[in-house]
């Protein structure tokens, strides 16, 4: 809202046709005073909660690159959990139609650049991909795998969706409302999200280069309504934006959504390893930047780089966590229950 400034009006009928502005009694003084004072005081309570949580970081000279994980910035004071979400779309709700180009190159696999730009994306996008990361600056980073096929129970309706549904029906912050509650994680949890398209998932890979990843299969599927085609070979190999997600998006017939989340795991790998290099290191504040229009986040830059600075202090530590489920039932529409026996929440922490 712009301040209007009344000295603009200068007529004195104007000025005496103005509703007088009645002085404040000694009563009235001190209640405003106090709440003035309230309020700076939250303000800097406030100010000085972030602060704790998130050190105060060192303005650098763009020549000052890092070299290790701890030249990022100053890691968080406490642990983080950070909820990702990877949608189904080729966009980010409310982004431009247009599908974004990758930079394909002329020896890249043809149906790998088809892929690209194939499948209208959905104007409300279901969560593909959920993974709930915790980011410890004393100890090693944890990724939770969360099953999209879970089954929820909202309020006010008599049957339970999908767990990867409710991005549809209410974004990010319903996603991550009932993440806290089937978790039972702590008020506030998940402190962060990042919300990532498909196109932004084929940009983040393709700023790297390539991601070094080894199938477990070979992975061939094609969907001709969408015009969508998978064909990935087994074995160790540089797989491109493109190809990493029909890697993601495969879904073995013989275990379901299980398999997607197996492959989660490989790509958070190998992507731990690629940004950990000293030559991607060197890049990060930059990328960073880079890729900021591609997420939805409520990070800021600095925090990005707090986190990463701790979640690459120990690339060969991470831990993949996963939830015990429960069989399919057919009155939940094939949908699953976590065991009644899950510990939650699901950390592993120091003994």
């Amino acid at each position: 809202m712009r301040d209007t400034d009344p000295s603009t009006s200068s007529s004195s009928a104007e000025h005496s046709a103005a509703p007088r502005v009645r002085p404040v009694g000694k009563g009235h003084r001190w209640r405003a005073l106090g709440r003035v004072v309230i309020a700076l005081a939250g303000a800097g309570l406030g100010i000085s909660v972030l602060g704790w949580i998130w050190p105060v970081q060192d303005s650098r000279s763009p020549d000052d690159r890092p070299s290790t994980a701890s030249d990022l910035a100053e890691p968080p004071r406490r642990p983080i959990t950070l909820l990702v979400v990877g949608l189904d779309s080729d966009r980010l709700p409310g982004s431009p139609q247009t599908p974004q180009a990758t930079s394909a190159s002329p020896a890249q696999d043809t149906a790998a650049k088809d892929n690209a730009t194939a499948a209208k994306p959905a104007p409300s996008p279901n969560s593909d991909a959920l993974l709930l990361v915790r980011v410890d600056p004393e100890g090693p980073l944890q990724v939770l795998g969360l099953p999209t096929e879970l089954a929820v129970n909202l309020p006010g309706q008599k049957r339970p969706q999908a767990l990867g549904s409710l991005y549809r029906t209410g974004g990010v912050a319903l996603t991550g409302d009932a993440v806290r509650e089937l978790l039972k994680l702590e008020p506030g949890e998940p402190d962060r999200y990042l919300v990532l398209s498909r196109a932004g998932l084929r940009s983040l890979v393709d700023a790297l280069g390539r991601l070094e990843v080894n199938p477990p299969r070979k992975m061939l599927y094609e969907d001709k309504a969408q015009g969508y085609r998978i064909d990935l070979q087994s074995g160790l190999q540089q797989l491109d934006g493109a190809q990493v997600e029909q890697l993601l998006r495969y879904r073995d017939p013989s275990i379901g959504e299980l398999s997607r989340r197996q492959q989660q795991e490989l790509v958070v790998l190998a992507l731990i390893e690629s940004l950990a290099q000293p030559a991607r290191l060197a890049n990060l504040p930059d990328l960073v930047q880079k890729l900021r229009s591609e997420v939805d986040t409520n990070l800021e830059p600095s925090e990005t780089l707090s986190l990463l600075a701790a979640g690459l202090a120990r690339p060969g530590e991470v831990r993949f966590l996963s939830l015990p489920l429960g069989p399919a039932k057919p009155t939940y529409g094939g949908l699953r229950q976590l065991e009644t026996k899950a510990p939650l929440p699901p950390w592993k922490t120091k003994t």
